[in-house]
């Protein structure tokens, strides 16, 4: 009784730390005083917050029951509630921790960012060298003495083709023995280095390095129907810088870049940003087209004895060679700040198995073997054929009416310009068609644009002759009215491609393993791409020899043209469900790791 009395008597402020331990009181019976809700904690705060945090739990129901007992009795002091109400008052609740929110730029996570900008840099640079590129190379084999139009088909057949299956050995045998970006390195920058070499060695001196005489002799021995082949020997250096320009398009776009775009991007992150991808390389299709245009009319005001021509492939391929810089600097910039930055959430790509090298002809049975690539396979042979079809018989007719290099070479900077406005507004299109209707129409409305403007065009040479009287009222011939359907034909196709083709192709390769996109791309892009269109020059040859002109094989080369789009979609519409399985498992996968 006496320590109770004293307990009463003393201030609480007045005890000593553990005194509730030295105090042989009995533990109060939780029923001796009934609180309200509200008041219990207000009682509890102050003597429980003053014992400290470590409070053992005899210590806290010791100090619970003496409050209880101060606060029931009769005659308690009113103010003893009001300040203890007042401290628990004064003591905070712990505020919830927000969770972790990432910053955003135009709704976009800025992390995302730091991996979309530069590859949307890189696209732009890569297309830009490829626009230049692409019209240089027709221009030099088309208008060159001693050859035309009819040297394209022999050219993919028997050189480009060669070279693409020795390049994909190659690469086949790099990529098994050296790092992905000394391979990066390795393969772009012989690119460089050529195009540069090309346009301040080989082209000064082609007078020197090409054999003329010989083609002549050759061309006299065997008849004029040996034009094409004996052109190649001709103007060789040309033939070269017109294969280094195909394999611009088919390794640097898309194995390099491509590859190294599926390497660091998730399947959320390339539907949303891949058809982006085209939108700055698509200006960059407006920007080199007026490149062109320009070096085009430079040749005109030069003086006479100045060969304009070589002024402007210098003044063209020092653009490259700079944009090739440029290309590789983004790529090592990327590598070494972005993609080293432990902030960033890391891909949750296939890590590649551990298992022995694969040989070449191991390497084929494992493509061959598979469903899925033999669909990808299909798009892109039968793309090439589609528009090899098409696009050899319009260059045809486009010499025949700007025969003149300026000439040809202006209208090709149009052609690019034009190109590249229509791709841009399809690229804006194709993200919309993405996200609405799924990978599969996306991946059907390239054949059938092809088809489509395809048939147009050859009914167009067909009957274009009972057509002269209404066509002369617009200020044209059958001729011009050809070229015009035919540059637009190949636009539509062309931004068909670079805004839907193209993206929906690169889409396909993400589910599989990290083997399978090196090897499978390198087999499928730089083999399966050439082997297309040298399949349509095959076909174009086959039926020249036989028909006699490509105006008689017309009919022909437009049934060929129906069969290829039906196996291009029939191919798509498989892919689509196989790639739609390998996206949900991929999608569940990445999904726990992002929580």
């Amino acid at each position: 009784m006496e320590s109770r009395a004293l307990l009463h008597a003393r201030p609480a402020a007045l005890l000593p730390p553990r005194a509730g331990l030295r105090l042989p009181l009995p533990l109060p019976r939780p029923r001796a005083v009934s609180l309200s809700p509200a008041a219990k904690p207000a009682l509890q705060s102050p003597l429980l917050a003053s014992r400290g945090p470590f409070l053992p739990r005899h210590d806290a129901l010791l100090g619970n029951g003496f409050l209880k007992r101060r606060a029931a009795s009769a005659g308690g002091d009113v103010s003893f509630r009001a300040q203890a109400a007042a401290a628990s008052a004064a003591v905070p609740a712990p505020a919830p921790q927000p969770e972790e929110s990432s910053t955003k730029f135009l709704g976009i996570d800025v992390k995302t960012l730091k991996k979309i900008v530069p590859l949307g840099l890189m696209f732009f640079c890569i297309l830009f060298n490829y626009t230049i590129l692409r019209d240089t190379k027709d221009v030099l084999v088309v208008t060159a003495k001693g050859s035309s139009a009819e040297i394209i088909p022999f050219l993919k057949t028997w050189v480009n083709l060669p070279m693409a299956i020795g390049f994909m050995l190659l690469y086949t045998k790099l990529s098994n023995v050296l790092s992905r970006e000394a391979l990066f390195y390795t393969v772009i920058f012989p690119f460089v280095a050529f195009f540069g070499a090309f346009a301040f060695v080989l082209y000064p001196l082609r007078d020197v390095i090409h054999p003329t005489a010989l083609a002549d002799k050759l061309l006299a021995a065997l008849g004029p129907s040996f034009l094409g082949p004996v052109a190649i020997l001709r103007i060789w250096s040309f033939c070269l810088f017109y294969v280094m320009a195909e394999l611009w398009g088919s390794v640097v776009i898309s194995v390099l870049f491509w590859g190294f775009a599926n390497q660091i991007t998730t399947v959320d992150e390339a539907k949303e940003f891949y058809p982006l991808f085209g939108l700055g390389a698509n200006i960059a299709l407006i920007f080199s087209g007026r490149t062109v245009k320009y070096f085009s009319n430079l040749r005109k005001t030069l003086g006479p004895g100045i060969d304009g021509w070589e002024v402007s492939l210098k003044g063209m391929m020092s653009i490259v060679v700079l944009l090739g810089l440029v290309i590789t600097s983004i790529y090592w910039g990327v590598n070494k700040f972005v993609l080293n930055d432990p902030s960033l959430p890391k891909s949750d790509r296939k890590k590649k198995k551990e298992k022995p090298k694969l040989g070449m002809k191991e390497s084929l049975k494992v493509l061959l073997s598979s469903r899925y690539v033999r669909d990808l396979a299909t798009l892109v042979v039968a793309y090439g054929i589609s528009i090899n079809l098409v696009e050899v018989t319009w260059k045809s007719k486009l010499k025949a009416q700007f025969p003149s290099p300026n000439e040809y070479s202006s209208f090709m900077g149009d052609f690019s310009t034009a190109t590249g406005i229509a791709t841009f507004t399809m690229m804006l299109l194709g993200r919309f068609i993405l996200r609405k209707f799924g990978w599969g129409v996306a991946a059907m409305i390239t054949p059938t644009v092809l088809l489509l403007t395809g048939v147009g065009f050859f009914s167009l040479i067909l009957f274009g002759q009972p057509l002269t009287p209404m066509l002369a009222t617009m200020g044209m011939t059958p001729l011009l009215a050809a070229v015009y359907v035919g540059a637009m034909q190949n636009i539509f196709s062309k931004s068909a491609k670079y805004s839907l083709f193209d993206p929906c192709k690169e889409m396909a390769y993400i589910p599989l393993d990290e083997d399978m996109k090196v090897k499978g791309k390198a087999a499928i892009d730089v083999v399966c791409n050439p082997l297309g269109k040298s399949g349509g020059a095959l076909i174009q040859q086959f039926m020249i020899l036989t028909f006699g002109s490509l105006a008689n094989s017309t009919p022909y080369l437009g049934g060929i043209l129906l069969v290829t789009v039906l196996a291009w979609l029939g191919a798509a519409s498989s892919l689509d469900k196989q790639f739609s399985s390998l996206a949900k498992e991929d999608l569940k996968k990445e999904k726990p790791k992002r929580k």
